[in-house]
């Protein structure tokens, strides 16, 4: 499938052109860290805590407003990043979806009692080998494989989505292979340099990759990792690394935390330090820093912010966790927080039956549903309807038409002299119909207001924090720092990332 050998060979080549196109082209070094948002980074830098960011910010230009995927959850957000395209193009659905084909719920790794009832062993699969491997379309191409048509080479560091064209080894831990999780060797198609903590090191001495320190999936573990690819002078020409930890802190702590902001500006500190002055790092390279999604304030009160699916389906027979569904079932819930997928397993079971039962719910924000061609929306405590499809008479901001039909209120959508304008919810139509046609099944797409989070059978939940997954631009909205170029993409998504850095390189 891959010409792994002649590719190799051809970065390593020295008469064949490889390496002069390397050489004239700056690399770019793409920075997420999780959950980065427009607020809390304007705060952390009043108070002089970023001062990293601060100095990328100075000497760069920013975009507050960048429309993330949807559902808003990384392992998407990093399909769309890498492949240019939403859902629909791309297949993966979520952090958890309905594989129909199995019958079987997927989860790249959402909360230890999910997993537990997932099974170890499928989620690791899920994650370690099948994303990749077999869930990620095979009619789109990464940034990582586009570029290696062009011999020229890439690297990942710590990103779950990291297909490319080479066959990577991981080291799988002995106990992973004693306990049956995992076989004793698992390759995965990669970039030409991949790592992904401890499973698969280019520094064999970073030692922020021990099972304590989550297994190399740190801010710590990422940051050293570029660190020893830039002094070993190795550094391809595009390289993204993900610093998840800020993540883990706004969860915690709300949408105002900054101390997961501080923790990934040491390791961008520790970076740039390696060249001898912070301005010499920015003109060696074209430095690019960015969330992937918001994250939203979950409420304290369990009652009002928590919104328990279960009782509201109580009429139907619902498929349990790390079960497969049987042909007696009627409904199968896949929760990815402020979002879920609800799939009616029956094809004497209308959706529109249980469009009409979160309706009476007004935490439930937008209902949307495929009927033949059309999207139907609909909203939580509202009696509007909407339906559009694509290719129309109205036109939006992207240059893309749609057909509609109804109440454009329930998407906070405006009619103008040019077209339409959206609100609330960026890209609205786009980002639901790429969710809505993004896998098999017949299936709801429901999210949650600001202030509440879904609950499933076995859910995490963030009370008195923040969760993300929905549509509403609070959990879609992420800014993004540009150093070394005036360039930018076409418009502020981020599903015109891919063909932004493709045109970098073109244009040299």
């Amino acid at each position: 499938m891959y010409c792994i050998i002649i590719l190799k060979a051809c970065f390593y080549a020295e008469k064949d052109g490889c390496i002069h196109m390397e050489q004239r082209t700056r690399p770019i070094i793409l920075l997420i860290i999780d959950s980065l948002m427009h607020l809390p980074l304007q705060e952390a830098i009043r108070q002089k805590r970023v001062p990293a960011l601060q100095f990328l910010m100075e000497h760069g230009h920013y975009i507050p407003n960048v429309v993330s995927s949807f559902p808003t959850m990384s392992v998407t957000i990093d399909s769309t990043l890498l492949t240019g395209t939403y859902p629909d193009g791309h297949r993966i659905p979520g952090l958890l979806w309905y594989n129909q084909k199995e019958r079987r719920l997927v989860n790249y790794g959402n909360g230890m009692i999910e997993m537990l009832k997932t099974g170890i062993k499928e989620v690791l699969h899920d994650s370690l080998y099948r994303l990749n491997n077999e869930h990620l379309s095979q009619e789109v191409k990464t940034i990582h494989e586009e570029l290696a048509l062009y011999h020229m080479s890439s690297a990942s560091i710590n990103g779950l989505v990291h297909r490319g064209s080479f066959l990577q080894q991981y080291n799988i831990p002995k106990i992973a292979v004693w306990l049956n999780f995992l076989p004793r060797e698992l390759r995965t198609h990669g970039p030409f340099l991949f790592s992904f903590g401890a499973l698969a090191r280019v520094d064999a001495e970073n030692r922020y990759g021990y099972l304590w320190r989550k297994g190399g999936f740190n801010d710590k573990f990422a940051a050293r990792e570029l660190v020893y690819i830039i002094r070993q002078q190795e550094l391809p020409p595009f390289t993204i690394a993900y610093l998840p930890e800020n993540d883990h802190s706004v969860h915690k702590k709300g949408p105002m935390a900054i101390q997961g902001l501080e923790k990934a500006d040491r390791q961008l500190q520790e970076i740039l330090n390696v060249y001898p002055t912070w301005e010499k790092a920015l003109d060696e390279a074209i430095w690019v820093v960015m969330g992937d999604s918001g994250q939203t304030s979950v409420g304290t009160s369990r009652r009002q912010a928590l919104i328990y699916l279960l009782p509201m389906l109580s009429k139907y027979k619902i498929t349990k966790l790390g079960k497969r569904a049987q042909e007696s079932e009627q409904v199968f819930l896949c929760v990815n927080e402020r979002m879920a997928y609800v799939y009616a397993l029956q094809d004497d079971l209308p959706l529109s039956e249980l469009a009409a039962l979160f309706q009476e719910d007004e935490r439930i924000d937008v209902i949307a549903w495929q009927e033949e061609d059309t999207i139907q929306v609909r909203g939580g405590g509202k009696e509007g309807r909407l339906a559009f499809r694509p290719n129309g008479s109205y036109k939006d901001g992207y240059g893309q038409a749609w057909m509609l039909d109804g109440d454009m209120s329930l998407l906070d959508i405006r009619e103008t002299e040019d077209g339409i304008e959206y609100g609330d919810y960026p890209d609205a139509f786009a980002r639901l119909y790429g969710a809505l046609y993004s896998h098999a099944g017949r299936y709801l797409v429901i999210t949650a207001r600001p202030g509440c989070e879904f609950v499933g059978e076995s859910s995490p939940n963030h009370k008195g924090g923040a969760a993300h997954g929905s549509l509403h631009k609070e959990d879609s909205y992420v800014p993004i720092l540009i150093c070394g170029t005036d360039s930018a993409p076409e418009h502020s998504r981020i599903v015109d990332m891919k063909d932004w850095i493709l045109r970098l390189y073109k244009e040299w």
